[in-house]
C-alpha cells in the first residue's frame, strides 16, 4: 500500500501542476486584454496518513491539491488613446455596467467605452455604463445609478436670457456730462460717461443686443445713473429708459455690503418686459451691476448672460472627474452624468463573468458605490488600463511548474519499476 500511495501522490502532483499551467496559460493569453487581472495558483498538501515506527507515530503526506486560484488586483499600466470616452481607473474601484433587459450589475476595470446608435454609453459588448445623472440646473440627482444616456437627435432647445451681469469699473475721475442734462440720448455721447452692449437671446433662440449707459449724477456722493436701450425688431429705436435703483459707491470705490457678510453686493435692476415682436415669449430681464468706482478708466472687466440659442450636438466627452459632458454647436456644454465606481472589501471574492466583467458574490461583499475620488479611485481620460500580467514572472513560473510536473511523472515511473520488481519476486 505504501508504494501505491506514492503513485497516487505523483498523480495528484500531475493534476495540480496541470491546473497551474492552465492558469499561467490564461495569464499569458490575456497579456493584451484591457483591464485584465492575472491569477496565481496556491497549492496545499493533502491529508496525511499515519505510520508507526520504532521512534513512535509519524505522518506521511498523501499528495498535493489546488487550494485556491487568486486574482491579483494590482494596478495595471495606462495606455494613452485618442478617444475621449476611453477612461482608466487609478485605485481599487470598478466601473458599473448593466446588460439591457437584465438587472444584474456587472463590474469591470476595462474602460473602452463609446456611445451606441441609441445614445447610450456602452462597452464593446453593449453593456450600458452606469452613472448619476444631472438635472436641468446642473445638479446631481440624488438617486441610484442609471444608464448614461445622451439624446443625439434634433436640437438642444434655446434658453431665453433672464439675467445678465456687468463687472465694470466706472472712472472715479468722471465729470458730469456737459450736454443734455438731465436728458439722456443714446445718440449723443455728451449725455453719458460710458456704454457697453451685450448679446442676449429670446425664447426662440434669436439673438438681440441690449445696451447699457452709465452717467455720473453726483461726484460728491459717488452716485451714478444707468440707462438701457433695446432695439426693436427692425433695428430701430425700441425700448429706452432710465433704470433703478441708482449706483451709490462707498468712499473706497466699492458698492455697499447690504447683507453684512463683509463683501460688496451687486445692485440689481429689472427692465420692463421686452416684446421682441417675433412670436417669442416676452423677456423679463434682470441686470446685475457688480461695479466699482476706482480712479481708473471706465472698462467692462467681464460680462455674462445666461441664455443661449438652439444648437446641434457636436461631441460628448468624459473629463478627469468622470463627468460626461455634451458639447453643442451653440457653444453650450451640458453636464449629462457622472460615472460611478464600486469598491469591494474582498475583490478576490468576485466571480468572473467573461468579457472583462465580474459579478458580486457573498464572499466579495456589497460594494461601496460613489463618485470617483481618492477613496474609490481616480479617473484618467484618453487612457486605458492594460493587463497587469508580468510576462517574465509568468515564464519563470512556467519553468518551475514544468519541472514539478516532470518530477511527479518520475514518481509514477519509479513506482511502476518498483511494482515490476515486486511482481518479479515470484519468478
Amino acid at each position: 500500500m505504501g508504494i501505491q500511495s506514492a503513485m497516487f501522490s505523483g498523480v495528484s502532483g500531475l493534476n495540480t501542476n496541470a491546473q497551474a499551467m492552465s492558469v499561467i496559460g490564461n495569464n499569458l493569453a490575456n497579456t493584451n486584454t484591457l483591464g485584465f487581472k492575472g491569477a496565481r495558483t496556491v497549492f496545499s498538501d493533502l491529508l496525511s496518513s499515519t505510520i508507526s515506527g520504532s521512534g513512535g507515530i509519524s505522518q506521511v503526506g498523501r499528495g498535493v491539491n489546488v487550494s485556491v486560484v487568486d486574482n491579483i488586483f494590482s494596478q495595471g499600466t495606462f495606455e494613452t488613446t485618442a478617444s475621449s470616452t476611453d477612461v482608466a481607473i487609478e485605485g481599487d474601484g470598478f466601473f458599473l455596467l448593466k446588460e439591457p433587459g437584465n438587472d444584474t450589475t456587472f463590474y469591470s476595470r476595462a474602460g473602452a467605452f463609446r456611445f451606441n446608435e441609441d445614445g447610450y454609453l456602452v462597452n464593446p459588448e453593449g453593456f450600458h455604463v452606469q452613472g448619476k445623472a444631472y438635472d436641468a440646473d446642473g445638479n446631481l440627482i440624488p438617486a441610484d445609478p442609471t444608464d448614461i444616456y445622451v439624446p443625439n437627435a434634433g436640437l438642444v432647445p434655446a434658453k431665453a436670457t433672464d439675467e445678465m451681469t456687468y463687472n465694470t469699473n466706472l472712472d472715479a475721475a468722471s465729470e458730469i456730462p456737459a450736454g443734455g442734462w438731465p436728458a439722456w440720448d443714446p445718440d449723443d455721447t455728451g449725455t453719458y460717461n460710458y456704454t457697453a452692449s451685450t448679446q442676449i437671446f429670446d425664447s426662440l433662440g434669436e439673438s438681440h443686443i441690449v445696451s447699457m449707459y452709465w452717467r455720473i449724477n453726483d461726484p460728491a456722493t459717488n452716485t451714478w445713473d444707468w440707462f438701457y436701450e433695446v432695439p426693436d425688431a427692425n433695428g430701430g429705436a425700441g425700448m429706452q429708459g432710465q433704470g433703478a435703483p441708482q449706483l451709490v459707491f462707498n468712499a473706497d470705490g466699492t458698492l455697499p455690503d447690504t447683507d453684512g457678510d463683509g463683501v460688496a453686493d451687486p445692485v440689481a435692476g429689472v427692465l420692463p418686459a421686452i416684446d421682441w415682436q417675433n412670436g417669442s415669449d416676452p423677456t423679463n430681464l434682470t441686470v446685475n451691476f457688480d461695479c466699482t468706482q476706482f480712479d481708473s478708466d471706465s472698462v467692462v472687466i467681464a460680462q455674462d448672460q445666461n441664455g443661449y440659442a438652439a444648437g446641434n450636438l457636436t461631441s460628448v466627452d468624459i473629463d478627469g472627474t468622470g463627468t460626461v459632458i455634451a458639447s453643442y454647436s451653440n457653444g453650450e456644454m451640458v453636464n449629462i452624468a457622472s460615472l460611478v465606481l464600486g469598491k469591494f472589501k474582498n475583490p478576490n471574492g468576485l466571480s468572473l463573468a467573461g468579457s472583462n466583467l465580474y459579478t458580486a458574490t457573498n464572499e466579495s461583499g456589497t460594494p461601496r458605490v460613489g463618485l470617483p475620488g481618492p477613496e474609490l479611485g481616480n479617473i484618467f481620460t484618453n487612457s486605458l488600463e492594460q493587463s497587469n500580467v508580468d510576462m517574465g514572472q509568468e515564464f519563470v513560473k512556467m519553468i518551475t511548474i514544468q519541472r514539478g510536473f516532470q518530477a511527479n511523472s518520475k514518481i509514477i515511473s519509479t513506482v511502476d519499476e518498483l511494482l515490476g520488481e515486486l511482481i518479479n519476486l515470484k519468478r
